[in-house]
């Protein structure tokens, strides 16, 4: 019999200590985001019947990148490939009960079968914020502010990312008004489109003559580069300048300068594949060279809670991944350096002075101390090594000694110092010089 392999499913990600410590210091920041703008935190089933992506999510990611299965007793079920159709689920079940606008938000773990490149994972974790019951450009904005303060309360500028916004009503015009094109047509384009930086030139002007047909595309090839060169909204076609999509979009645009986001642009190009985006919709992308990509996106989805037999509900969501996140943060130098919970490795002298070094942590323990107990039996030097390894910062001696004058002898593994110092005394020492920011706001509300 072969030994299993060590190795993690293709696509998913162990994560040991140093690593779950920065998802869980990238998760307090979103939490404290997403709590500053009052939005209350929900769960949900890791499954679902697959239907509830079919409905509306889109072929590619329905039918082609999700997990899915036949459960025993029949049903065709789905690991959630997103959050989107599951919150509107959960609201549609309790559409008179909640308050309106209901604010809520989740930080969570989806799987999508695609292929695992730089950013994207098969496996991948991503905070999801939605608000229900509100329509208009003030929630559109809001939800834009809500994506832009989750990157800047990392301690970003504005000059390390862009936020570029469209409008799914203006696209399906662009597609049938001025490209001429059918409904068919039209939903080919969009995706198009929204791959046009993941192909080449070349692949692009292919497939677009294909979706105009050789014929149809000597006048829709020079319209299509006339679309793509539009680059603020007074580009756009005279007949649009009026229509209730590019009012909106100046609405949205203007609010967002009044919040004082200044890296909002206009992109027309912006599509956002999901079938399911109605209104409103963007995207925010990292300025730097060496992750210039699209870091996530949202957008307003009015029509999605009504498949589930209740009355509409406007809604405008965002969904931010964790991956992209630590990426742009590891580019632009922005994670803080992070070690171990622990602030005391505690270490018995000898075999009868184990009860009262245990005694000692739960003491501390008791105090607000994170104390870890070494009771191998190794000798000293092991044991401290070990301290030293895992990177925590103190470590107290505790023999007959120390025991019975309450004196004990600490060591700063960190600067190298020594001391003896009373128990109290300890306690205030340990928990002055804490290393991770456990105890400290992760930024000021």
């Amino acid at each position: 019999m072969s030994n299993l392999s060590t190795q993690s499913y293709k696509g998913a990600r162990d994560y040991f200590p140093e690593d779950k410590r920065l998802q869980n210091y990238i998760f307090k920041v979103w939490h404290a985001t997403a709590q500053s703008f009052g939005y209350e935190e929900y769960g949900a089933p890791l499954l679902e019947p697959l239907d509830i992506y079919t409905a509306k999510s889109g072929q590619e990611l329905a039918g082609e990148q999700t997990y899915l299965f036949t459960d025993r007793g029949g049903r065709q079920v789905a690991i959630r490939p997103e959050m989107t159709p599951s919150i509107s689920r959960m609201v549609a079940s309790r559409r008179q009960e909640l308050a309106m606008p209901a604010r809520l938000y989740s930080i969570a773990n989806f799987m999508r079968y695609e292929r695992p490149q730089r950013g994207r994972e098969r496996e991948f974790w991503q905070l999801n914020a939605d608000l229900f019951g509100a329509e208009g450009p003030w929630a559109d904005a809001e939800i834009i502010e809500f994506g832009y303060r989750s990157i800047m309360n990392f301690g970003a500028r504005e000059d390390m990312f862009t936020v570029r916004v469209n409008n799914r009503q203006l696209i399906n015009q662009l597609m049938s008004g001025f490209l001429g094109l059918d409904v068919i047509g039209a939903q080919m384009m969009t995706r198009l489109l929204d791959r046009k930086n993941k192909i080449s030139p070349e692949a692009f002007r292919e497939q677009a003559i294909e979706i105009f047909g050789s014929e149809e595309a000597k006048a829709g090839l020079p319209k299509l580069a006339q679309l793509i060169s539009m680059r603020s909204v007074d580009d756009l076609p005279e007949e649009l300048a009026d229509s209730p999509s590019v009012q909106q979009l100046r609405q949205v645009m203007t609010l967002l300068r009044q919040k004082g986001i200044g890296n909002a642009m206009f992109d027309v190009t912006l599509m956002r594949g999901l079938d399911y985006y109605t209104g409103t919709v963007f995207e925010f992308f990292d300025n730097s060279p060496e992750n210039n990509r699209a870091l996530f996106g949202g957008g307003r989805y009015d029509g999605l809670i009504g498949l589930f037999g209740v009355e509409p509900v406007a809604t405008v969501g965002v969904g931010l991944g964790a991956t992209t996140m630590q990426q742009f943060l590891e580019v632009h130098e922005l994670l803080p350096k992070l070690t171990t919970h622990t602030d005391v490795y505690i270490i018995a002298v000898d075999a009868a002075s184990l009860g009262g070094a245990d005694a000692l942590a739960r003491t501390l323990r008791s105090e607000g101390v994170r104390a870890e107990l070494d009771f191998s039996g190794r000798k000293l030097d092991k044991q401290l090594k070990t301290a030293l390894k895992k990177n925590i910062p103190f470590v107290a001696f505790v023999g007959e000694e120390e025991i019975a004058s309450g004196v004990y002898t600490i060591k700063n593994l960190i600067e190298s110092t020594e001391q003896k110092v009373s128990l109290e005394r300890m306690i205030s020492v340990v928990k002055d010089r804490r290393y991770d920011g456990d105890d400290d706001a992760a930024f000021e509300i």
